[in-house]
């Protein structure tokens, strides 16, 4: 394979002196830990390798042949503007032949986003001339630390097994530990008390196996997407508590914004059309005197204001 053979190249390897074969360089190729693509001028793709099938959730029949920005990547940055339809790293790199790196959110099969670093080069023929670009991304989210914590909580039947979220008593046992924490350290937490909007219309137009597929890639948008020490649990229906640790007004209102965005650019396709949601989140601190009834009131009520105020927003208080 000749683009196996050019990319070992670029990555200072003397294909000819170690004589290996083309189906040695793509058993390599396709041992990464990162995931790989190779797409021609028109942003088709003619390669997938093992990595980019585990951290995407698609395989290679599913996108070889298919554009990247066809339903399948649909790459947005951390203000949720897409990018595959405009000068993504990859299409500026074939443009004018230069490497890029940028941190983006993939479209992972199951609708949520991941967020991954890519890093993006030309792919060229013996001329010298860009027949192509090839993209390396590397999964930055917390996933590994999260598995760990769903095998834990299943084992203590503290798991929503629907969403692999904490359930709700789980979500009262970790508030009176950051109450605790906060006592005792002073150590200042917040909560994101979230909704999805409009959820019942899912319900009764798709059906609720369509509205659990929902639930879940809500779900894994946030746990993809968060800190290792944070939590988020399932509340009930349609409801999610973030507990998000050490973190200042500004940072919790720039998380939850974060995450309201992400969940707006993420979807399923039901039959062969996009599905997506928005959320509508209140957002607060904890306070001197809160009890955690206090704390989740008041997070209740300004996501009732999000809710009042048009849905998709974050009120903070």
């Amino acid at each position: 394979m000749q683009k196996i053979r050019e990319i070992a190249t670029k990555q200072g390897v003397d294909a000819d002196h170690l004589k290996m074969s083309e189906s040695s360089y793509k058993k390599i190729i396709d041992n990464l830990h990162d995931g790989l693509y190779f797409v021609d001028r028109d942003r088709k793709i003619t390669f997938w390798n093992k990595a980019a099938e585990r951290i995407s959730g698609f395989s290679s029949a599913e996108v070889v042949g298919r554009s990247c920005a066809d339903n399948i990547l649909t790459h947005v940055d951390g203000d949720g503007n897409a990018i595959c339809t405009g000068m993504c790293p990859l299409a500026g790199c074939i443009a004018d032949g230069n490497p890029r790196e940028a941190e983006v959110y993939m479209h992972h099969k199951d609708g949520h986003r991941i967020p991954v670093y890519v890093r993006t080069s030309a792919l060229t023929d013996n001329e010298d001339k860009v027949v192509g670009g090839i993209e390396l991304f590397t999964d930055i989210s917390n996933q590994s630390v999260n598995e760990l914590r769903v095998k834990e909580l299943e084992k203590m039947a503290l798991l929503d097994n629907l969403t692999q979220l904490a359930n709700r008593n789980y979500i009262e046992r970790e508030l009176h530990s950051r109450f605790e924490e906060n006592k005792r350290y002073n150590v200042p937490f917040g909560i994101l008390f979230i909704d999805i909007d409009h959820f019942k219309n899912v319900n009764d137009t798709y059906g609720h196996d369509v509205g659990d597929v929902v639930l879940k890639y809500i779900a894994n948008t946030f746990v993809t997407n968060t800190r290792a020490f944070d939590l988020y649990g399932r509340w009930g229906g349609e409801e999610f508590i973030g507990i998000i640790r050490n973190i200042t007004s500004r940072g919790l209102e720039q998380l939850g914004n974060k995450l309201r965005l992400l969940a707006q650019n993420s979807y399923v396709i039901h039959e062969n059309d996009k599905l997506h949601v928005t959320i509508s989140i209140g957002a607060t601190l904890v306070k001197d005197g809160d009890t955690i009834d206090s704390l989740i009131k008041r997070a209740d009520t300004l996501l009732y204001h999000s809710k009042a105020s048009g849905r998709n927003r974050l009120t903070m208080g």
